[in-house]
């Protein structure tokens, strides 16, 4: 489990309390752009990155474990000087941030859970995934992944954004996408859900046909500090969907906890 040097960017003060915002499989640091100035505004120091593989992270051969994509942020927590801080993650990033939760429990100050699942199968899909993509690439893929991204309707009423994110889908690397769908399938995390000591938000959205409410749900039974709010109309990236509600739901749990 070496860590790779990944990627990222920093907004807000240098003397904030950190924001760490981990993202989702296909994505790079600007599906964040929704939140930056609202945690910039509240005082806090945003840290986005790119998940190896993904944006201008390295690409190194996979497959990767979940463990992988923890680590890589423990050591980006290291480089910069970060002790603790405030984690939100969405979908992979989620599952990260889980993989934190129960394994690094000390660099976490609270978790911020959105739109992601414990236990996400069946593996065989993830792995037909990886081996379509490696064979024709991430283009292949990506006008599907924004279709379950997106509700139809935010779709219809912003074509220049849906483009964009298919644009930004289609950019991944072939091999970091395929690699990373490999930590998906063979993550062990529902398991140790109660090990979770941070004081846990979980956002589903109630249009999300990857990771219905009922994933979140479950992740909220079993970690004990932990507390579920369901948004609609939200599919996937509930981040980009419903930004004020969202920025609200994690200003609000911050503030709770600070």
């Amino acid at each position: 489990m070496t860590p790779v040097a990944v990627d990222y960017a920093v907004d807000g003060p240098s003397k904030g309390p950190a924001v760490l915002l981990s993202g989702s499989l296909g994505s790079d640091v600007r599906m964040w752009e929704p939140q930056v100035a609202a945690l910039v505004a509240a005082g806090y120091r945003v840290v986005r990155y790119d998940h190896r593989g993904h944006g201008r992270s390295p690409v190194p051969p996979g497959p990767y474990a979940l463990a992988d994509l923890g680590a890589d942020v423990l050591a980006l927590l290291d480089r910069l000087r970060i002790g603790r801080a405030d984690v939100v993650g969405l979908s992979l990033g989620g599952m990260v941030g889980m993989w934190l939760g129960q394994y690094a429990p000390r660099r976490l100050r609270t978790l911020t859970l959105c739109c992601t699942s414990a236990e996400l199968g069946p593996p065989s899909g993830w792995a037909d995934r990886a081996a379509l993509v490696r064979a024709e690439g991430t283009g292949a893929v990506a006008a599907a992944v924004v279709q379950r991204w997106f509700t139809p309707q935010w779709r219809a009423a912003n074509p220049e954004r849906t483009r964009g994110y298919t644009d930004m889908v289609a950019a991944t690397p072939a091999e970091g996408y395929a690699a990373c769908c490999a930590a998906i399938e063979t993550m062990d995390i529902a398991a140790c859900l109660s090990r979770i000591s941070a004081p846990t938000l979980v956002i589903a959205g109630a249009n999300d046909q990857a990771t219905p409410p009922q994933h979140g749900q479950r992740i909220v039974d079993a970690v004990p500090l932990a507390r579920l709010e369901i948004i609609r109309p939200a599919a996937h990236l509930a981040n980009a969907e419903l930004p004020d509600t969202v920025n609200d739901l994690i200003l609000r749990h911050l503030k709770e906890h600070s």
